[in-house]
């Protein structure tokens, strides 16, 4: 397994899609994700350390493992089936021991963010879909497809600033109590 990070979340301008980039932390490599947006907003949300009223589903699935005296070990996307990424949540339960629950990657880096958990990638995982990128962050050879223009995001330890602009304005209008308001 390699360690990977969270480089950005980018925006495809042709359909609006989501791509998390996931970055080889000792590594050329990228690795894309298609994530669908609720998934992708989970993620910018913690990313820039917004607060909402209410908890998230990611945020409510943690105080659940919290709770169960459990917690987040670390995830590891274990395998590419066609178009399909699956991914493993690591959890330690309060005897010490450690199971593994599978999950979609989109829902496991939520978590892995909130938990401030390390992220891994198999090494065929990354052989069979690991892109490089140019100077102008670009995609240059690729195992897998992406289509579209992506919008631009630059690597940090998670995500760049403007890795997730695409996102800004969303969180910042962001009114739960909206939603409280429909369900009555």
């Amino acid at each position: 397994m390699r360690e990977v990070a969270i480089d950005s979340i980018r925006v495809s301008l042709i359909n609006y899609q989501r791509v998390v980039l996931l970055r080889e932390i000792d590594g050329d490599r990228y690795l894309p994700i298609w994530i669908g947006p609720y998934e992708a907003d989970a993620i910018a949300v913690c990313l820039k350390e917004k607060t909402v009223p209410r908890p998230l589903t990611h945020d409510f699935l943690k105080d659940i493992i919290d709770n169960l005296k459990a917690s987040v070990s670390f995830i590891d996307i274990y395998d590419l089936k066609g178009d399909t990424f699956f991914a493993h949540l690591a959890l330690v339960k309060s005897d010490g021991q450690e199971i593994l629950i599978d999950c979609r990657p989109s829902d496991a880096l939520a978590l892995a963010v909130r938990s401030d958990v390390p992220v891994y990638a198999e090494e065929s995982v990354l052989d069979r879909a690991g892109i490089m990128m140019d100077r102008e962050g670009g995609m240059e050879s690729t195992g897998a497809e992406i289509s579209g223009d992506i919008a631009e995001g630059h690597g940090g330890k998670f995500v760049d600033e403007q890795g997730l602009a695409a996102f800004d304005s969303f969180i910042d209008t962001l009114n739960l109590d909206d939603f409280d308001n429909k369900r009555r």
